[in-house]
């Protein structure tokens, strides 16, 4: 028994010497890491990428858009955009569109300042795409470093609420648009206590430059067709050849924000020519013109008729830069009809022309004047529920010498072709107005989940007169021959929205 028990206990210290060698010649256990950790500097949501000094936050959200009587982004029923304006039965009554929106934004801290990149795109899929197919945008890229912004941002003419003041619609006119950003290189001084200045350069060539139009081209019958049931006539803009010039001086406070901005805009036309095939180098060209806008913004915080309120207005005037009035993202002509002629005729319709200037074959370029102004009030009836009122005016005028051109070139058009629309008993006068009330009701019953609804009533208020006799076919599809009288139409835009917000 003894000599079991020795050989027991030998063999057990043998093992127990055996595992404590091997567990002498493990590692050491390591450290836990944070692979993510929180970065407060900056704000919320941001946290540090592993390995590095830089903060990234991501950010998203998905929206269902359902519009009545309008395309996409709260789009009135003003042009051909699914058949819209003249209200035949190929028209699309009502349009949808889902909507994921990714945005990314890092910041890293260096001897210069911090430096920002931010990104943020969109993919859609609209009523009339494929079931598999849709769209991808770029709103925003733009990169951030010692005062300088150099990219895709907000365009340094835009107030700080835009035309997003607690409104759906893209399409609200009176001001600049914020609905995309604008390739810039812009810089910004920081004063202290809110107050800052902005100065910057701007690519005008997609969203901020308006039709030029050449008054001497001789229009064919389909373009006259086009110019005088749609308001687009042949544009006889140039190149990009100089970016516009865009700043403001802002004053952002507890109880309010106040911003004075100012653009300069050139006009830079092609040749001249008896029509757009034949404007040649040999002809000559017009002087490039400058001209631009002014803008006035002020928004009123913490009102006392509720927590979170807010009242904002902006009025803005141009010569030669039209979308600074009439908003970006909105086109350069605006149609719609309406049934029963006032005059006798078939059917009455709206056309009006936006045009930065007009020039004939010789002349020098006739800049347009405009002014606009729009007005938001937000209210929260309790901190799920909110109301919006919101309403825009806008005039555009076209001096006696852009009138007289216009006109006599929509004079020249000569009746009697199966294609050609005829002027009869018609007076022209190209100067316009547009104003736009809407409301907007919300409730989110949940954090970032708002269910929304909207109504858009707007109004094409045109200073032509008199009627037009055109053939089958002449004022848009499935219209008869017939007298068409031009006539003010006004048009409800509604919109159901579902936006979930991470």
């Amino acid at each position: 028994m003894n000599i079991i028990k020795t050989l027991v206990l030998g063999a057990a210290a043998g093992l127990a010497t055996i595992s404590g060698a091997q567990a002498a010649d493990l590692p050491t256990k390591a450290k836990a890491v944070q692979y993510v950790k929180i970065c407060s500097v900056y704000g919320a949501g941001f946290y540090y990428i592993p390995g590095t000094d830089t903060c990234i936050k991501l950010g998203s959200y998905t929206q269902i858009d359902v519009n009545l009587n309008g395309g996409n982004y709260g789009k009135p029923a003003w042009d051909q955009q699914f058949n819209l304006g003249t209200h035949s039965r190929d028209a699309e009554y009502f349009t949808t569109r889902a909507r994921v929106q990714l945005n990314i934004d890092t910041r890293t801290a260096t001897d210069y300042g911090i430096v920002r990149t931010y990104w943020t795109s969109t993919f859609n899929h609209s009523s009339g795409d494929g079931p598999s197919t849709g769209t991808l945008s770029t709103d925003y890229a733009f990169v951030q470093f010692a005062g300088f912004t150099l990219g895709k941002a907000v365009s340094g003419f835009q107030t700080p609420w835009g035309a997003y003041a607690g409104n759906n619609t893209a399409y609200l006119l009176g001001g600049s648009d914020t609905a995309t950003g604008i390739t810039q290189i812009a810089y910004t001084w920081q004063f202290g206590n809110g107050v800052s200045a902005q100065i910057g350069i701007e690519d005008s060539r997609t969203l901020n430059r308006a039709q030029l139009l050449n008054a001497g081209y001789a229009l064919t019958a389909a373009q006259a067709n086009t110019a005088i049931s749609t308001g687009a006539f042949p544009t006889a803009n140039g190149g990009n050849a100089v970016p516009d010039i865009a700043g403001n001086i802002k004053i952002d406070q507890a109880s309010f924000t106040a911003q004075l901005s100012a653009a300069a805009h050139t006009l830079h036309g092609t040749y001249y020519g008896a029509t757009s095939a034949s404007a040649v180098e040999p002809n000559g060209h017009p002087s490039d013109v400058w001209g631009g806008a002014v803008q006035g913004g002020l928004q009123l915080k913490n009102l006392p008729t509720g927590l979170g309120d807010k009242f904002s207005l902006e009025g803005v005037y141009a010569n030669g830069a039209m979308k600074y009035i009439i908003g970006g993202v909105t086109g350069n002509n605006f149609d719609s009809f309406s049934g029963g002629g006032s005059l006798g005729g078939y059917q009455n319709f709206a056309v009006l022309t936006l045009a930065d200037g007009i020039f004939t074959n010789g002349g020098s370029i006739e800049k347009t004047t405009g002014w606009g102004v729009r007005a938001n009030f937000v209210h929260n009836w309790s901190p799920t529920w909110e109301s919006t009122v919101f309403g825009t005016y806008t005039h555009i005028d076209y001096n006696a010498a852009a009138t007289n051109a216009f006109c006599a070139q929509r004079a020249a058009v000569v009746a009697g072709g199966p294609a050609t629309n005829a002027l009869a008993n018609a007076t022209c006068n190209p100067d316009f107005n547009i104003w736009q009330v809407g409301s907007r009701l919300a409730w989110t019953p949940a954090q970032n989940l708002t269910f929304s609804a909207e109504i858009l009533y707007t109004m094409l208020d045109q200073s032509h007169g008199g009627s037009v006799v055109a053939p089958t076919n002449g004022m848009g599809a499935f219209k008869p021959a017939g007298t068409y009288d031009f006539h003010d139409q006004g048009m409800f835009t509604g919109n159901l929205r579902v936006r979930r917000t991470w």
